[in-house]
């Protein structure tokens, strides 16, 4: 059945790229206003957004080489499943990305990326306080994805997107309490070393923390086929 897209989403103006539409249709599936096996209209997309077709076709095959997106023939696009054992496959990966995104990261941050940072831990703890665990979920996201950036780095940065959907379906499944504190505290160290330029200091830190994350992916490995929603 198509989807109707929340109406909160401001039509765009017809000058957008496709990288544009790709960003939109991306924060939608990994949000779940697009849930697995939604179908992807081009026309309706098209005309809510006020484009012309060739901007979303293009936006749906990027979508679709970075495994969000299935195409069948006579049927269209249409938002692809993950499975556990996606997810764990694709994670060693995201996490040697992460360790390698933060070393760079301690060497080129400036303060406007550390108080972004720092809003993101706040905001992690406001939704741990309101027991709102899609907003952890963004927050948390919203963490990672700066560091990233402020790594300056755009293979890397390239690389880390394609298992986006991926980290994001995790986290909704790894959120749950850790011994490692809160969600806002356990990102803390990481924050610290940041702000200190500590690129050994911010690996260690992204090591440990992802070490708690595999720890409570364990129970995961006892369904391996399970599908969940990105």
């Amino acid at each position: 059945m198509p989807v109707t897209a929340d109406p909160a989403w401001p039509p765009l103006g017809r000058t957008i790229l496709r990288e544009q539409v790709r960003d939109l249709l991306l924060e939608r599936i990994v949000s779940g206003v697009y849930p697995p096996g939604s179908r992807l209209v081009e026309t309706r997309i098209a005309q809510e957004l006020g484009v012309s077709q060739a901007p979303v076709r293009e936006a749906l095959r990027d979508l679709e080489q970075l495994r969000l997106v299935v195409h069948e023939s006579f049927r269209g696009c249409s938002v692809r499943s993950f499975s556990a054992a996606d997810l764990l496959e694709a994670y060693p990966v995201r996490a040697a990305l992460e360790e390698l995104a933060v070393r760079f990261a301690a060497e080129r941050i400036d303060d406007s990326e550390l108080e972004r940072l720092a809003d993101q831990v706040e905001a992690m703890r406001r939704a741990t306080r309101d027991r709102d665990p899609a907003a952890e979920a963004a927050a948390d996201a919203a963490f990672h994805s700066t560091i990233v950036s402020a790594a300056h780095n755009s293979v890397l940065a390239r690389q880390w997107e394609q298992l986006l959907p991926n980290a994001r379906t995790l986290l909704s499944l790894t959120l749950p309490a850790s011994p490692q504190g809160d969600l806002a505290d356990r990102h803390l160290p990481i924050l610290e070393a940041l702000r200190g330029h500590d690129a050994d200091g911010a690996q260690a830190a992204m090591r440990g923390h992802l070490a708690d994350v595999a720890e409570r992916m364990r129970p995961l490995t006892s369904n391996p086929t399970q599908e969940e929603t990105p």
